[in-house]
């Protein structure tokens, strides 16, 4: 007789039936003991899945459980990496972050009561560091007016800034920190003209305060047109609806390979928050502007040596004849348009009006502007002009 578990009440056996029970005992036992034998796991079984059929074809016939041993190993390090899409988004905002920058800005004001000027906080914005030299490009309505201005790099180190030159027709400024060169990281500059919709592109800023944000969209449109903070048209802008909320103005708007295509500028919300229609300032532009006002702190379009009217008077005169375009008003001696020919308004004389530059038609003064601005002094230009009824074409040398 066997006790099998002391608690048990004991049995009389028979010799033939004690025989059985000691023979599934046995198997019992046998069968527990190669639950707990798993085969160990390799490494080409870790990396590589192994299918039913291959298990079974090399699992040993007292090892029923080692299929379920190999299935449930721990799953390999290499299956939680990043897609080669993510690693190449995160790469590229590793590399561009340090270049962007926080920027506080404080404004004077006078007290109502005390009539004393106080200097308060005005708000916050985003921009990038530009060269070397500790410049910083950034939106000019970010910087507009403000006395003192406070630059917080990355790694938390802050600076003050100064403010090198704007403008307001293209919402762009510089300013600058004196900052160790070994420490400013540059943004990589892309082309603008170059773009597609359709195409992916970044914001980084500092949206609310939250430093060092990204976010993530398409260009949805280009040629777009918007108001600078003076009210002259800023052309060729980039729409996107990558995410630009307030603090987002000044910072970088960048392709998938990380190279800077505009200037994140305006939001159009009633709500004043993202909607799906942000507009950056176009690269090509900054590349334009920018080198001038480090140079000379202001932006001084190319002229054609020509004196106008205001947009109303120039309006009525040539709706008069029938004509679109703009009225010379005067010439400015020894300019380019005088070297070429071009004829002012005096008494009795209706001087020459120009419809067309390059090609492209001239309906406004605006627009003669904003044609203007694509061009660099020392450029020639065809100018089309309207003289005694007649239609004339010559080069101006532009100023």
């Amino acid at each position: 007789m066997i006790d099998v578990c002391a608690e048990s009440p004991s049995t009389t056996v028979s010799p033939r039936r004690g025989t059985a029970v000691l023979g599934l005992l046995a198997l019992a036992i046998s069968m527990t003991a190669c639950t707990m034998e798993l085969i160990p796991s390799t490494t080409a079984i870790a990396d590589e899945p192994v299918s039913m059929a291959q298990a079974d074809a090399t699992r040993p016939d007292d090892a029923p459980y080692a299929v379920a041993a190999t299935v449930l190993s721990p799953v390999s390090e290499s299956s939680t990496t990043l897609r080669l899409d993510e690693q190449a988004i995160v790469d590229m905002v590793e590399r561009t972050i340090p270049a962007v920058v926080y920027i506080d800005t404080v404004a004077p004001r006078r007290d109502f009561f005390s009539g004393r000027v106080e200097k308060v906080p005005q708000g916050s914005g985003t921009g990038f560091v530009w060269d070397p030299d500790g410049h910083i490009v950034t939106n000019f309505h970010v910087v507009q007016g403000a006395s003192d201005l406070r630059v917080t790099m990355h790694d938390q180190t802050s600076y003050l800034a100064t403010f090198v030159g704007g403008s307001a027709r293209h919402d762009l400024a510089v300013i600058r920190i004196d900052a160790p060169a070994d420490s400013l990281r540059q943004v990589t500059l892309g082309d603008s003209d170059q773009l597609r919709v359709g195409q992916s592109v970044y914001a980084i800023g500092n949206p609310y305060g939250l430093s060092a944000s990204l976010s993530a969209g398409i260009v949805s449109a280009l040629n777009r047109q918007i108001a600078g903070v003076d009210g002259s048209i800023i052309e060729d802008v980039i729409q996107t609806d990558a995410e630009i909320n307030p603090g987002n103005s000044g910072g970088p708007l960048l392709d998938s390979r990380g190279r800077l295509i505009g200037i994140n500028s305006q939001i159009k919300s009633p709500s004043g928050a993202s909607v799906g229609l942000g507009f950056a300032v176009p690269v090509n532009t900054v590349l334009r502007v920018v080198p001038q006002l480090i140079a000379t702190g202001e932006y001084r379009p190319a002229r054609l040596g020509i004196e106008l009217t205001d947009q109303r008077t120039n309006r009525i005169i040539l709706q008069r004849r029938g004509v679109v375009g703009v009225l010379v008003a005067g010439v400015t001696p020894k300019s380019g348009a005088a070297r070429a020919g071009l004829r002012g308004t005096e008494p009795g004389v209706l001087g020459d009006i120009i419809v067309q530059l390059d090609g492209e038609a001239v309906p406004t003064i605006a627009d003669l502007r904003v044609i203007l601005d694509r061009y660099q002094p020392g450029e020639d230009v065809e100018v089309t002009i309207i003289r005694d009824g007649e239609t004339r074409n010559t080069v101006v040398t532009l100023m």
